[in-house]
């Protein structure tokens, strides 16, 4: 895979970010490989590109956040790639995560329910040459029906449950990563096996809750 256009820049301060993040304890080094790669700042408001590469979340208007870098990358570990996986991304937001999930050689399906953030995601994507990624305007409770079932789900919003749609369109095998919890809320990862689920919770974490329907001029989806 060509690097990604704007990779170049900004790369002292992305390999400072990667340092961190490993030293924070994420030891997969195609993650680490990956955050080295996506121009980051590309993702931040313009005003806040040099801020992008600090351990702290961005906002990125519409009351969204771009997450910390940290976050993303024990999420993207959590899932256990080894490329080539169907993935489907519930929250867009800025199109970062999902770029990171492309560099990682993922087929990326990603749903964003705030119009303008999908678009803007769709613009930053194909400007640096993550255009196989697809990415549709919808409620990321009712998934992608028509791509699934997908190898691995990854949710950016914090909910009680996981939502049943989500759960029917995971595949066997197959590894979903999401934040749960009423207040506290935790990292949990759901595997799938031989028809059976296994769920683990690897930490704690802050989301804003989940939200279902479609945008009414715009709203939270995650802060952390």
């Amino acid at each position: 895979m060509r690097p990604f256009r704007g990779a170049g820049e900004y790369r002292v301060a992305r390999d400072r970010m990667v340092r961190e993040v490993a030293e924070e304890g994420i030891r997969d080094e195609r993650v680490l490989a990956a955050l080295a790669e996506v121009p980051r700042h590309l993702f931040a408001d313009g005003a806040l590109a040099s801020r992008a590469y600090g351990a702290h979340p961005l906002p990125i208007g519409w009351g969204q956040t771009l997450s910390r870098p940290f976050t993303v990358a024990r999420m993207t570990e959590a899932l256990l790639l080894a490329g080539g996986e169907r993935v489907l991304e519930i929250g867009t937001g800025s199109g970062y995560q999902a770029a990171v999930l492309a560099r990682l050689g993922c087929h990326v399906f990603s749903v964003e329910r705030i119009p303008e953030l999908a678009q803007r995601a769709r613009r930053l994507l194909d400007s640096i040459g993550a255009a196989t990624i697809l990415l549709r305007i919808g409620d990321g409770s009712d998934g992608w029906r028509e791509f699934a079932p997908f190898d691995r789900i990854l949710v950016t919003a914090g909910a009680s449950g996981i939502p049943g749609p989500l759960r029917a369109q995971l595949g066997d095998p197959g590894i979903l990563v999401a934040p749960v919890g009423d207040g506290e809320q935790e990292i949990v990862i759901v595997e799938r096996r031989g028809g059976e689920e296994r769920s683990q919770s690897i930490g704690p974490c802050r989301f804003v809750p989940f939200v279902r329907g479609p945008a009414r001029g715009g709203g939270e989806k995650k802060r952390t």
